[in-house]
């Protein structure tokens, strides 16, 4: 009886450990994926040259960046005046109506120098 109380105790513990070690290649491997996304994204969202610097900008200038209208725009100006500079172009996502898809289509489109 001892013999097969130990047997039946040894399969749940093997499968236990089946189970933690599936587990954790599972999240390991979820995070390589990860991080190959982040370094990914990172590569592409690098602003270009002619992008519009958001700390200098005037109000037309910064309309000529798809999604800012007039009302934006203006948010992005009294910010600044309020706040100082933005220190990165992150910050944008502060202003009301831009939103963090938003801020990534037009992530390369601004930079802050």
């Amino acid at each position: 009886m001892e013999i097969r109380k130990s047997i039946k105790h040894n399969k749940y513990a093997i499968t236990a450990i089946a189970v933690l070690v599936w587990v954790v290649l599972g999240f390991a491997g979820c995070r390589a994926h990860v991080e190959e996304q982040v370094s990914f994204s990172n590569a592409t969202i690098s602003p270009s040259a002619a992008a519009v610097n958001i700390n200098t900008a005037s109000t037309s200038e910064l309309q000529k960046i798809p999604h800012i209208g007039e009302k934006i725009a203006g948010q992005i100006i009294e910010h600044r005046d309020r706040y100082g500079p933005f220190r990165r172009a992150e910050d944008l996502i502060l202003i009301p109506g831009i939103s963090d898809s938003r801020f990534r289509k037009i992530r390369s489109l601004v930079r802050v120098d």
